[in-house]
């Protein structure tokens, strides 16, 4: 299946861009988002004749990468486990949040 095909159990985002949107608002070379969607990193949305749709939300994640990887001199690899591993670190911190909001009523 190609990457960029829309999954049947994935809905299509509300807050969407087209791909010249998206390589604009983050600055990255196409050929460096299409490593990206190799990897298996970003996710895009058919649409059509309009093209492929990528999410608002995506465009601070591949920032924080840019910023990693460059900062670290890491390849995009390590660079993107490092972001989900932030990701993670930020939901396992918000539940903590709601648990000890939770045990305090």
């Amino acid at each position: 299946m190609n990457i960029l095909q829309r999954k049947p159990s994935l809905p299509v985002p509300s807050a969407v861009m087209v791909r010249e949107e998206f390589l604009r608002a983050t600055g990255i070379a196409p050929e460096h988002l299409e490593e990206l969607l190799g990897l298996g990193w970003l996710q895009a949305w058919a649409d059509g004749p309009a093209g492929h749709l990528f999410r608002d939300a995506d465009v601070y994640r591949v920032r924080k990468l840019e910023r990693i990887c460059c900062d670290f001199e890491l390849p995009v690899l390590g660079g993107t486990i490092i972001v989900d591993l932030l990701e993670r670190i930020d939901t396992l911190e918000r539940m903590v949040q709601r648990l000890r909001r939770f045990e305090q009523d």
